[in-house]
């Protein structure tokens, strides 16, 4: 394979209708299909929207989880055997196309916001849980995932990450350690700017391309994808943005990777695993948090 296509959904769904959002999306498979896509990658929580119960945030978990409509959100939770999820491995299977497909899933005692990578014959590759989980919000109910993951599609080789763990450099750093060439992004949330600008980031440091789907809306969408390459054969510096959507356009986005450039590009630049000296690193496993960043949830 010497190009791969990804196609970025930068669409609205129902905040509630799990059957609604999973006839959208295959409808956007299928436009993806048409396409020449090789996968389709979702905003979060696609299938079950990403809405929390309201709830008092001074309550224990413990009470919040008695209460019906915590129970009524928890029973919208998916599993690898969902309806749902069923109805996206047959269509990929059925096309032959990549699935990143999204919803809130059964953890060992609370939800988790998770990922599913669907290969070409509609087989599940990948499970990834949220791990960077925003406690301070309406995700503290949520149960986070322990590691990150990478999977082989096709020869290529993917990891994802969701949303906020986008904001800390090591998420996109230990999928790049465990061999990511590409890295997509399941996202909804606002204030894109900044963030965009670190996904960017992430793709410069790492020498891994980054792709991240977002819903349209007021300050929000801005889905995007960017190529690690940041310089040309001559050594000067390349604009590296392969798509960036505006906030408000509902649309599909094709972002195409040059397989055997980034390859040629990752196997002689500096980036990435290159010259580390983790020797120094010993700090980053430390868990203790000092002011000024301690805060009271």
């Amino acid at each position: 394979m010497d190009s791969f296509r990804i196609a970025i959904v930068q669409s609205k769904r129902d905040p509630y209708n799990c059957r609604l959002n999973t006839e959208k999306g295959l409808k956007i498979v299928r436009e993806a299909k048409r396409r020449e896509a090789d996968i389709v990658l979702f905003p979060e929580c696609w299938i079950t929207g990403y809405e929390f119960p309201d709830f008092d945030k001074d309550l224990p978990l413990k009470e919040i989880e008695r209460m019906p409509e915590y129970q009524q959100w928890f029973s919208r939770s998916l599993d690898e055997g969902s309806p749902y999820i069923r109805r996206f491995c047959e269509l990929a299977k059925d096309l032959q196309i990549g699935v990143v497909i999204t919803g809130f899933t059964r953890g060992r005692s609370r939800p988790q916001n998770s990922a599913f990578v669907i290969n070409r014959n509609g087989k599940i590759i990948l499970k990834y849980s949220k791990v960077h989980t925003c406690d301070f919000a309406g995700e503290r109910l949520l149960e986070s995932g322990s590691d990150f993951k990478v999977c082989d599609f096709d020869g290529v080789k993917i990891g994802i990450m969701i949303c906020y763990d986008r904001e800390y450099p090591e998420s996109a750093r230990i999928l790049m350690l465990k061999g990511a060439e590409l890295i997509l992004v399941p996202n909804d949330c606002g204030a894109m700017f900044p963030r965009v600008q670190a996904l960017s980031t992430r793709a410069y440091e790492n020498m891994t391309g980054v792709a991240m789907a977002n819903p349209p809306g007021e300050n929000a969408g801005c889905s995007c994808a960017f190529s690690p390459i940041v310089w040309d054969e001559k050594g000067l510096p390349v604009d590296n943005r392969i798509v960036l959507a505006d906030g408000m356009t509902e649309a599909v986005y094709i972002a195409e990777y040059d397989l055997r450039r980034l390859r040629n590009y990752r196997s002689h630049e500096m980036m990435g695993n290159t010259f580390r000296k983790v020797e120094a690193y010993a700090e980053l496993l430390n868990d203790e948090i000092k002011e000024p960043f301690i805060r009271k949830i």
